[in-house]
């Protein structure tokens, strides 16, 4: 069976490393990082040219199964997954991590978009850990009033905030780091997407009496959808045995 996985996400490489011993597996990288963490299996880089563009290359690759195992805020290519799928005859399935869900002690303020963020964030804090990637900093270029401290794996291209602080680094990150990048930077309100996962920077927050200002994840179209890696390897290995 031939796999197209779409996407750089933990959850991927997890998936390409079951099925590279059982089936033929290709994961698609989008090449937005210099030194992406590699899958087991054949990788490609770069777009596919939208949705036209995926229908031709799983047509023309003879794909038998596609993953879409982008970020949850990847809405653009989980669409076009979804509809190169239909046109080209190959079954897709969506594998997305579940959403976070807040514990006794969070203070979240939830909002539908990163422009929505960046109009209530001067309410709630002045002092912003954002770590809503690279690509998402722009929305709070405007805000003169907030001192922000953005993370990301590459550095962010303008437009960006005029206070801006960039910390280049990559995860898994530890609770006692994040509460102690907390308290260093006298943080008052963390500004994230609901990426969920393991986070140790929400932890951190909910300990540290942080308000979170969390950004909502687009809706997911209509298609097979599980939550991990092993759910998608036995659904994979279902169709394969029929």
């Amino acid at each position: 069976m031939k796999v197209l996985i779409l996407g750089g996400t933990t959850e991927a490489r997890e998936l390409a490393g079951l099925l590279a011993g059982e089936h033929t597996v290709i994961t698609s990288l989008a090449g937005r990082t210099s030194a992406p963490r590699l899958p087991a299996g054949d990788v490609r880089v770069g777009g596919f040219g939208g949705a036209d563009g995926l229908a031709g290359y799983l047509a023309e690759q003879r794909i038998d199964v596609l993953v879409d195992a982008t970020h949850p805020f990847a809405a653009t290519m989980t669409r076009h997954a979804v509809t190169a799928g239909a046109a080209a005859g190959v079954p897709i399935m969506i594998l997305q991590r579940p959403a976070w869900t807040a514990s006794p002690g969070d203070v979240w303020h939830r909002v539908a978009s990163l422009d929505e963020a960046a109009a209530v964030l001067p309410r709630i804090g002045r002092r912003v850990f954002l770590t809503t990637g690279r690509q998402g900093i722009g929305a709070f270029a405007g805000l003169d009033e907030c001192w922000f401290l953005a993370r990301s794996v590459e550095p962010p291209a303008p437009p960006a905030p005029r206070r801006l602080e960039v910390l280049l680094d990559r995860g898994p990150f530890t609770v006692a780091g994040e509460r102690e990048l907390l308290d260093r930077h006298r943080i008052d309100v963390l500004v994230t997407k609901d990426s969920g996962g393991s986070d140790a920077k929400l932890v951190a927050a909910r300990e540290s009496g942080v308000p979170v200002l969390l950004v909502d994840r687009p809706a997911v179209p209509a298609a097979a959808t599980v939550t991990s890696a092993d759910a998608a390897a036995a659904w994979i290995r279902r169709r394969s045995s029929r």
